[in-house]
């Protein structure tokens, strides 16, 4: 942790308004939290194993059972490939070469940070997939989606496990939540992550400074030029392939955890008896 900066904890632990709701909810958690039988996350023990281990000690038993994302996925009739995203990537000649662009359901950007991807994949012709909900399109500059038809697509929804898995995504532009940053992982793709509130500023930090398997946008927010230079590092330069073999460790550990005799499987059936006897 000694990478982590104090203006990268979420809203209520030392920062904001520490007398809200939220702030007293997380505080007499704090406290409980070592006198429950077991304390369990969504995670896998190996991707920090100094973190794991002093969890471990400060718990009567600390449990890592995810990615819950991972562990369970929905059958494929259920998430259909309505937009025909995996199709129009089967057709991308250049491994690596794809840009995907998604932020969670309540991570909305700001107008001009919009644009500001617009302007930097249009000027870079990246190729890519963006998932924009219809309702945030409108924030799109007028005639982007015609005039970069020929290289990327704009669709409200895309899925997203499937996608990070394919060959052709060279990065994931996104808001580095939690979930998000577990399924780049699977996927071995790098991050450019633009934080927004939560969790994510922490999540930005240990993939750009612990793990070195992505990069926070400059200044916190996205411009044209910022963006372009972030996205020609990551898939065209010598540093984007060297976060590509870094994030081979962590994919590899993660598919063991969650294989038949791995970490989180274990912990699980662990978690399993402990709620059963209680």
């Amino acid at each position: 942790m000694s990478k982590v900066q104090v203006r990268d904890l979420p809203e209520g632990v030392v920062l904001g308004n520490l007398q809200s709701l939220f702030s007293n909810m997380l505080h007499q958690m704090g406290r409980k939290l070592p006198q429950a039988d077991a304390v369990f996350l969504n995670s896998f023990e190996e991707l920090d194993l100094t973190i794991t281990n002093d969890l471990k000690s400060k718990f009567k038993k600390f449990l890592n059972v995810g990615p819950f994302t991972l562990l369970s996925p929905p059958p494929p009739a259920e998430v259909p490939d309505i937009n025909s995203c995996l199709s129009w990537l089967d057709e991308q000649k250049k491994a690596a070469s794809v840009a995907y662009v998604s932020f969670d359901m309540v991570a909305k950007l700001p107008p001009v940070e919009v644009v500001a991807i617009a302007e930097a994949l249009e000027a870079g012709k990246v190729p890519f997939i963006w998932s924009l909900q219809d309702k945030f399109q409108a924030d799109l500059p007028q005639g982007f989606k015609e005039r970069t038809k020929p290289h990327g697509i704009v669709v409200p929804w895309a899925p997203q496990v499937d996608i990070l898995n394919h060959e052709a995504i060279g990065v994931f532009i996104t808001h580095c939540g939690w979930n998000s940053m577990l399924e780049s992982i699977v996927g071995g793709v790098p991050m450019i992550c633009r934080p927004l509130f939560g969790d994510h500023r922490l999540n930005g930090r240990m993939i750009e400074s612990i793990w070195e398997i992505g990069l926070k946008v400059e200044d916190g927010k996205f411009t044209k030029d910022g963006l372009m230079k972030r996205l020609d590092l990551v898939l065209r330069q010598e540093e984007g392939k060297k976060m590509r073999e870094r994030i081979k460790k962590p994919k590899e550990d993660l598919i063991n955890a969650i294989g038949p005799k791995g970490s989180s499987v274990e912990n699980f059936q662990v978690l399993l008896d402990i709620v059963s006897k209680g």
